[in-house]
């Protein structure tokens, strides 16, 4: 057999390939091919003989190898590679008579079955139960090793029947010991029939049994826990010595060898802290440990956890309470380094530190099988907590997810893959020689054949060339995602920054990089190294720190004036409270370096953000994230995923800030790179507060409902004002709300534990929701509120009943209520509610009104905000004359003044740009018309780009380089001087145009 590829001898889709509950395969006896040589014609000779001594003992097996001389040919290669194999054969013939006979489908299943029933019985005993284990277990071995080395089956389906095997025998196991408990009466179970039901025995299968992934001769790894109060301990004090007997006779009957072999290895060893807890422990108590202490270990070791045996609801409700731990809110960066350092320890342990073929581990050893398990188990850490997808336990499928969710390309996902299932093939064949837990090639050629013939290769030259391009295939895609070696010997030159004094040569190193003040550079980094910031003052993080320099000064020598970015940057790190999270993720993801030195050159306001709370780049490891804005479904069922975990209510509203805080800094970073221009920030910052204000507002009447119950045929809606309302916000803005109500006739009293009638109700309601979005947690302010807008401002109610809302806006609203009240639009409550409030508000703008007092109202209200609020300065883009608030009241006059002349209006709530091209012709001259929306578009992206960079005004003879730099390029100018001349043009125009318009 020939070697094209490093998957050759060992498909991964063999057209005989069998599923249990698919078509059955034709089994041993119909072999059409052999795919198998012996290992010498002297052991072929051997197993022969051993044959002929098989049919005597069992004559059926006579005609049965007659019949098929390609079978014969098999069995014949396959003992002689096989020593384990060819034992049972010999020591059990007439197993070998069923395996031959029977489709494997229905012997596993049959199998599988006794082994889950093997507890039954009258006085079933420990020795009698090892002794049905053992038997089934013998069988299963036997079946699933000839039919996956004649490729009748696959390593994925085989590894997978002997976890279903393993699950029942640890399954029949449980079940044998708590029925002996109960009669023995130390405990109470609910029904003897099935003891596991309701006991409240958990039982986790953990990695490759959790996953269903054993190998071949694979130990299984158990963890096991216990809720005390649902097994009636005649004395609760005496749980833990119960459960330690019970745990060593578990272990005994799976484990010890006796005549008929063992069953599985069994190591409990992966339960908290076991070199100081007892075999099984309570289940709050685990809970505990893992939120207080749990490690990053064992987060890994948890995506892979199963409930195997026991109580297997209770094993659920166990994993669903922990998947907080496992799957963070959002990442600890220092994660993947810590897992990397695992596998560092294991190879510096093992000695692993070449890939070679003879010796080689294939599990453990550099390109092996544990890299891939760490490839997809980092990632799953990192985006496990915010996609659903990302927290399966199997590996290929979890290499596709990663594939569907963008995080590895497809190349990557096929071909480790295809390596995964090539190695733990082989790694199958090195375990099926002599039934040893073994993951090491032999180090002799003669053995080495063996193994490279039972992977169907022609000899160890071609099985050694595949074997190498899996596991460098591995090796690279491993190191890609991991290995960082330190750089400060780099090709940059000296940097030392240890001791008092300036080393020249890095002084000399650092004005190359593109610094022009050397020394004070080396005074920054000299501050950082000694750990005089809070940040820097963990032995790791000045580790990661270290390690990162040279790309760090690189990166920001290249930007301009790279001074002034690196002692903002300083500035960001002294406030910082923790940089290890920081460190690790710049380490692991150098592209982000840029973008951090763009935040510190241009975006102060952004830096103060990432050290407030750093949390906020994880989104920056989804690689798509600065090439497309995601669809708004897509934001809310990312949304929905995050909150799914949430345990509580507080814990709710933290992840919702913790979300909005994270995406408006991924949309202020795609404005800030240019991805996306000022008004689709706006609207992108409008759909993330809609989606997550409605998500509040959900929260808030589930919890008023618990409280006080409901009104019968309430009905709420929450209207969007302002910028809300017309899809303008920016970074930082406020949201104006009104809520808005009905009910069915003189409704009673909410039906709760605390009745309050309608009124007051709906007021409660109200105030949580403020409460909700503006309180301050552990995670910040979600959104300020503003509820100024609702009927009669801050003297009126918080909630407004329709039509009381209705008659006040026709009978005693003034003109520039009205105003705000076309840019109104429901954005969250009951569907059938927002779609007649919204009726309702287009009804009250659609009631004709006064041309000549609409213009001058909206006249005196102008002068009346410039004289209450004067602009700050010439960069005011709101304030301004001729600025932002000019062309919204030219807006919003035309809405009010179409309405007076009869005209079709549009829907109340766009944003003004469309406002503009919907009324704007009926209005203005076509220049006009062309130079307000100019102005506008314009003015609004400047205005979003000031907005996320600083807080406070804008003066550009203050302000950061960059942000001077990126407001010419949003402007189309060469320089600040060209972009102030061309606003005090289109302001002036502005201004003029909204004076002949509220003038007439």
């Amino acid at each position: 057999m020939t070697s094209g590829g490093f998957n050759a001898g060992h498909t991964t889709g063999h057209t005989a390939r069998h599923t249990t509950g698919q078509e059955t395969p034709a089994g041993l006896a119909a072999l059409a091919t052999c795919a198998l040589k012996p290992i010498s014609q002297t052991e072929a000779r051997s197993v022969s003989a051993d044959l002929r001594a098989m049919t005597k003992a069992e004559p059926a097996l006579q005609p049965r190898l007659e019949a098929a001389p390609v079978l014969r040919e098999f069995l014949v290669a396959a003992f002689s590679l096989s020593p384990y194999l060819r034992d049972i054969a010999v020591a059990h013939p007439a197993l070998l008579l069923r395996v031959i006979g029977q489709p494997l489908g229905a012997l596993l299943e049959e199998t599988i079955f006794e082994a889950r029933e093997s507890w039954r019985g009258a006085e079933v005993s420990d020795t009698l139960l090892m002794e049905r284990l053992r038997r089934a277990k013998r069988t299963a071995a036997f079946a699933l090793a000839l039919h996956d080395l004649a490729r009748l089956t696959d390593a994925r389906d085989s590894a997978r029947l002997l976890s279903r095997f393993a699950s029942a025998a640890t399954s029949a196991t449980i079940d044998h010991l708590l029925l002996g408990a109960h009669r023995g009466g130390k405990i109470r179970l609910q029904d003897e029939d099935r003891p596991s039901d309701g006991s409240g025995v958990i039982v986790l299968g953990m990695g490759k049994l959790g996953a269903d992934e054993l190998n071949y001769s694979s130990d299984i790894d158990l963890v096991v826990f216990y809720e005390p109060e649902m097994l009636g301990f005649a004395d609760i004090l005496d749980a833990s010595d119960i459960f330690a007997r019970l745990l060593r006779r578990l272990v005994r009957i799976l484990q010890e060898r006796t005549g008929d072999g063992y069953v599985f290895r069994t190591d409990l060893r992966l339960r908290p802290d076991p070199g100081a807890t007892p075999l099984a422990i309570p289940v709050e108590a685990a809970l505990i440990y893992y939120e207080g202490r749990g490690q990053n270990w064992e987060r890994a070791a948890y995506i892979k956890a199963r409930p195997v045996a026991g109580d297997l609801e209770a094993g659920e409700r166990f994993l669903k309470a922990l998947r907080p731990f496992v799957f963070r809110k959002y990442l600890d960066y220092a994660a993947i380094a810590d897992i990397h350092s695992i596998k560092r320890q294991i190879h510096a342990h093992k000695g692993h530190g070449e890939i070679a073929v003879k010796g080689h581990n294939v599990k453990l050893g550099r390109g092996g099988i544990r890299e891939i398990e760490f490839f997809v188990q980092t990632q799953q850490l990192i985006a496990g907590g915010r996609s659903a997808a990302l927290r399966g336990r199997e590996t290929e499928a979890m290499l596709a997810a990663l594939a569907e969710a963008g995080w590895i390309d497809g190349r990557t996902r096929d071909e480790l893959t295809q390596a995964y299932w090539f190695l733990r093939d082989v790694e199958h064949r090195i375990q099926m020689v002599r039934d040893e837990q073994s993951h090491t090639l032999p180090t002799t050629e003669a053995e080495l054949k063996r193994i490279a013939l039972m992977a169907g290769f022609a000899d160890t030259k071609a099985f050694g060339e595949a074997l190498s391009r899996a596991m460098r295939t591995v090796e690279r895609r491993y190191i890609q995602l991991f290995e960082r070696e330190a750089e400060l010997s780099s090709d940059l030159g000296n940097l030392v920054f240890t001791g008092q004094k300036d080393d020249p040569d890095t002084l000399e190193t650092i004005r190359g990089l593109g610094f022009e003040r050397p020394q004070d550079i080396a005074r920054v980094m000299r501050t950082w190294h000694n750990g005089r910031y809070r940040a820097t003052q963990s032995v790791e993080a000045r580790e990661r720190l270290t390690e990162l320099t040279p790309r760090l000064l690189k990166v920001f020598g290249e930007s301009r004036r790279a001074d002034e970015a690196l002692l903002r940057f300083d500035g960001f790190l002294a406030k910082l409270p923790a940089g290890i999270q920081l460190f690790s993720l710049l380490g692991n993801n150098p592209a982000l370096l840029s973008l951090i030195v763009t935040i510190m050159s241009a975006a102060p306001r952004l830096a103060d953000i990432i050290a407030a709370k750093p949390h906020v780049f994880d989104g920056m490891l989804d690689r798509r994230v600065l090439n497309e804005m995601p669809e708004r479904d897509d934001l809310a069922g990312r949304l929905d995923d995050f909150l799914s975990t949430a345990r509580h209510y507080e814990d709710r509203l933290d992840r919702l800030r913790i979300f909005a805080s994270e995406q408006r800094f991924l949309i202020g970073i795609r404005l800030l790179t240019g991805v996306i221009d000022g008004s689709r920030t706006g609207r992108a910052l409008t759909d993330l507060a809609e989606i997550v204000v409605a998500a509040a507002f959900r929260a808030v009447r589930h919890e008023i409902a618990e409280a006080h119950g409901e009104i019968a045929g309430s009905r709420v809606a929450l209207v969007a004002m302002g910028k809300a309302g017309s899809r303008e916000l920016t970074a930082g803005s406020d949201i104006d709300l009104i809520l808005i109500y009905d009910h069915d006739g003189d409704a009673a009293d909410s039906d709760g534990p605390r009745p309050l009638d309608a009124a007051r109700y709906h007021a409660r309601l109200t105030q949580r929701l403020i409460a909700a979005l503006s309180a301050p947690t552990a995670e910040g302010v979600l959104y300020e509120v503003d509820m100024r807008l609702r009927p009669s401002g801050n003297k009126g109610p918080v909630a407004t009943r329709l039509p009381a809302f209705v008659k006040y806006q026709r009978e005693d609203a003034w003109t520039w209520e009205h105003m705000a009240l076309t840019r109104a639009r429901p954005i969250a409550g009951d569907p059938d509610m927002m779609s007649t409030t919204a009726d309702a508000i287009q009804a009250v703008i659609r009631e004709p009104s006064d041309a000549a007092v609409v213009r001058k109202d909206v006249r005196e209200m102008r002068v009346l905000v410039e004289a209450e609020k004067p602009p700050e300065n010439a960069w005011d883009l709101k304030l301004i004359p001729g600025g932002l608030v000019d062309i919204e009241f030219s807006a919003q006059a035309m809405f009010l003044l179409a309405s007076a002349q009869g005209q079709a209006l549009p829907v109340c709530g766009l944003p003004t740009m469309e406002v503009l091209e919907q009324l704007g012709p009926s209005f203005l001259a076509p220049p006009d018309l062309a130079l307000l929306t100019q102005a506008l578009a314009l003015m609004t992206e400047l205005s979003q780009i000031i907005r996320l960079c600083i807080d406070g005004p804008f003066d550009p003879q203050q302000a950061p380089a960059g942000l001077v730099e990126r407001l010419c390029r949003a402007g189309d100018a060469p320089d600040i001087k060209v972009l102030e001349s061309e606003l005090r043009r289109l302001t002036k125009a502005v201004r003029r145009i909204f004076l002949a318009l509220v003038t007439g």
